[in-house]
């Protein structure tokens, strides 16, 4: 089924680029500014739209992801919640402090509802994808690990506010982070459609082996607008089975079988290109130039890629991948 176009929406923009965010925010159009690595330590007069993420860049001193959009922008605050709209589209964030919560599960469930409350009243009320991130997310054991207290929590804050389905998402343990969950997001005026990964069990349907409350998230969301597809965290799973523990070559291949077929399930053609900016999520930073290379074996050089020390949510996997695969024309790479 081709993409379909709807001018409600203008075109989204999604780049890497080394620079500050007191240079990036007062550019038209910008949406969002989330910083890794040395550049989010830099700091930002009060802007709703930047955010400080504590994953560290494998290769790179200072990343910035840039949203833009043609469209003027205004933002502000509801509580701890920040958000900026403009054109159709929406980026919001919500940052936690889990004791104050009294605990991950709670922060979890505190800050879904919040973001559910905060769209029913909003022309942007369809939230296509969210990030999820957090320290120590393997540790605990059985239904008391970090992961699975998380996904209980969401679920419970999701509640009826997404009773029309899920968005895509990713969930990825900081490495050596405070206890704080952080959420972003994007939402936008006109629904997507949520795309499934014929490889593999939807989310919601995994069985309880993997946790009282299944994952809630879709595989992929295809944007509005002819924007592209919005990629949810993807890792070397079959069904619902993690494949190859042990072994970061094989996980990767399957990662990347699981990215293909995803693709294909939403209608995208032509694979990854410039249009395609990844994150990629790596447990063991010494395995870096490793990942690197296998990355220029899978990719075309032109993809945008940026390797972020991370932990997946299942510690039998050593990699994970989201991103983008926005549609060419919506994309000029920047000058």
């Amino acid at each position: 089924m081709p993409l379909s176009v709807d001018a409600a929406c203008v075109p989204l923009r999604v780049h890497y680029v080394a620079a500050e965010p007191a240079q990036l925010l007062p550019a038209p159009g910008t949406l969002a500014a989330i910083g890794f690595g040395a550049a989010a330590a830099v700091a930002v007069a009060d802007d709703p739209r930047w955010l400080r993420l504590p994953l560290l860049p494998l290769g790179a001193d200072a990343v910035v992801e840039v949203w833009q959009i043609d469209a003027t922008v205004e933002h502000g605050r509801v509580g701890s919640l920040r958000h900026a709209a403009g054109g159709g589209w929406l980026f919001g964030a919500i940052e936690l402090d889990e004791a104050a919560q009294g605990g991950l599960e709670q922060a979890a469930e505190t800050a879904y509802r919040a973001l559910a409350a905060f769209h029913a009243s909003r022309a942007e009320r369809h939230v296509l994808r969210v990030w999820n991130y957090f320290g120590a997310i393997n540790h605990g054991a059985g239904d008391d690990e970090r992961y699975k207290r998380f996904c209980a929590g969401r679920a419970r804050g999701m509640s009826a506010g997404f009773a029309g389905g899920y968005p895509a998402a990713t969930a990825i343990g900081v490495q050596g982070a405070p206890q704080r969950l952080q959420i972003y997001w994007l939402a936008a005026a006109i629904a997507g459609t949520r795309v499934e990964n014929p490889r593999q069990t939807s989310a919601w349907r995994y069985p309880r082996h993997y946790g009282p409350s299944p994952p809630t998230f879709a595989r992929g969301m295809r944007l509005p607008g002819g924007a592209g597809l919005a990629i949810s965290g993807t890792a070397a799973i079959v069904g619902h089975a993690s494949q190859s523990a042990g072994d970061l070559d094989a996980q990767l291949a399957e990662t990347f079988a699981n990215l293909g077929a995803l693709l294909a399930a939403a209608g995208v053609d032509g694979g990854f290109d410039a249009c395609s900016p990844l994150k990629v999520y790596l447990r063991d930073p010494a395995q870096a130039t490793r990942v690197a290379a296998l990355l220029d074996a899978h990719l075309p050089a032109a993809v945008p890629r940026l390797l972020l020390a991370g932990d997946v949510c299942r510690a039998e996997l050593a990699v994970e991948i989201d991103g983008w695969r926005l549609m060419p024309g919506q994309q000029p790479m920047p000058g």
